[in-house]
């Protein structure tokens, strides 16, 4: 079997064991990718080549900034924040039409600024935002949809895991890459809100406006509130003016959210020992597919395939705008059917050569694809923050759950198409401030 067909084949035992053996990603891209190694070269070659790959990869300090920006969320969590941050943005949005299914959006927004994870979200706002709409009899659509939509933000406001792992894997700078994202996650925010307020229009009953509260008890639930703002702008104020790395900046969220917690008396002992476990068995999740992706690139490269498909496309005569929306095509229906982080460094050894090559600039295709694998985590049929919101709502359905996520997809789109029409504007014009 040559080369790029013993690729092919390695990508199809690979669906195959993802979705009938239902193996996880992390382990089936690890041992697809050793088989494969054996195979093309030999079984004690393989092995070498995987301890070098792996040495090289976890023996640097870059990904310890991934467990650190987990632990602060984790510490923001169990602090009881995350009740803190809807109780404040309720007092200010709640008495609108929707204003709950809005609030609950504008709440995972905060809450996303420190987790950066979309599922972490998802389960911390689940257990807040529904029981909230269920007392003002929300539409199950409108309730459900507006908690899976909302935590798809932890993935894409900083600091992003799937941002870090991009700018690790293709040695692009994360804090560029963070405040090249400022603007785009800002704009999608927006249009998730106003699709509330659409399927408000449309249908008003699904959310009925919630008591008005007096202007001093707006005022007087913002203290706590302002806490993660605080910890979030010391943050990005930090990397954007190069005081520290991004690994340093993830190291001093962690002491400053520590802090926080501690002072406020927010974080008790029981919930410290918990942040830290929920840390390790997250750290480990991401940790095991990036060795996997790792080790599944190395085989798809000894066989040529990414060079042979990235020539075979560039070789096209079609414009590059039409070649980038096959690409982004390949991506929301890879993050519709598995992991968006694992089907994100699958794809970039065989994607990220070409879209450079056609002249895209890496930090904003960095945004794009961080918004489209998102898509792909409200959609079927694996659509991650689905299941963890429907798995928290024990008596809405699952099909419910999708059913409310799907309104919020033409938001995304039209995000896509303001950073493909205005890529400095949106993307650029930050990132390059960064020093």
């Amino acid at each position: 079997m040559s080369g790029p067909l013993l690729g092919v084949a390695g990508i199809a035992v690979m669906f195959a064991a993802l979705f009938l053996l239902r193996i996880p990603a992390g382990f089936t891209m690890a041992i697809v990718g050793f088989f494969g190694l054996a195979y093309a070269t030999s079984f004690t070659a393989a092995l070498g080549m995987i301890g070098g790959e792996m040495w090289n990869i976890f023996s640097g300090y870059g990904l310890t900034v991934i467990p650190m920006f987990i632990l602060v969320g984790e510490f923001v969590h169990y602090a009881g924040y995350n009740d803190s941050l809807y109780h404040a943005t309720n007092r200010w949005f709640g008495h609108y039409r929707g204003g709950l299914a809005i609030t609950t959006i504008m709440a995972c927004a905060a809450f996303s600024a420190i987790s950066g994870s979309n599922t972490a979200t998802a389960a911390t706002m689940s257990t807040v935002a529904i029981p909230a709409m269920k007392k003002y009899h929300y539409h199950p659509i409108l309730n459900a949809g507006s908690v899976a939509a909302g935590s798809t933000l932890g993935v894409l406001i900083p600091p992003s895991i799937v941002l870090v792992v991009y700018g690790i894997y293709t040695g692009q700078s994360i804090g560029k890459l963070f405040f090249g994202n400022v603007i785009p996650s800002a704009i999608a925010t927006v249009l998730i809100a106003a699709t509330v307020i659409v399927i408000c229009r449309r249908h008003p009953d699904w959310g009925p406006a919630a008591e008005r509260s007096t202007w001093k008890e707006r005022f007087q639930a913002l203290p706590e509130a302002l806490d993660i703002i605080v910890l979030f702008a010391i943050i990005m104020y930090a990397l954007f003016t190069g005081v520290v790395t991004a690994t340093e900046a993830a190291a001093v969220s962690c002491t400053l959210g520590l802090a926080i917690c501690l002072v406020r008396r927010k974080l008790s002992r029981k919930g410290f020992l918990a942040a830290v476990g929920d840390t390790v068995r997250i750290s480990c999740m991401v940790f095991m597919i990036i060795a996997g992706a790792v080790i599944f690139g190395r085989f798809l490269a000894i066989t040529r395939l990414p060079y042979e498909a990235a020539g075979w496309i560039g070789s096209l005569a079609m414009p590059k705008g039409f070649l980038l929306a096959l690409i982004l095509l390949c991506y929301i229906i890879g993050g519709c059917i598995m992991d968006a982080l694992a089907f994100l460094l699958i794809s970039l050894p065989i994607f990220y050569p070409l879209v450079v090559g056609l002249g895209y600039d890496p930090i904003w295709f960095g945004q794009i694809i961080t918004i489209v694998t998102t898509m792909g985590a409200i959609m079927p049929p694996i659509g991650i923050c689905c299941y963890v919101v429907a798995a928290m709502a024990k008596d809405i359905p699952l099909s419910t759950v999708f059913r409310g996520a799907l309104y919020y997809i033409p938001a995304y789109i039209v995000t896509l198409i303001i950073l493909a029409l205005f890529p400095y504007g949106t993307v650029l014009i930050l990132s390059n401030l960064v020093r």
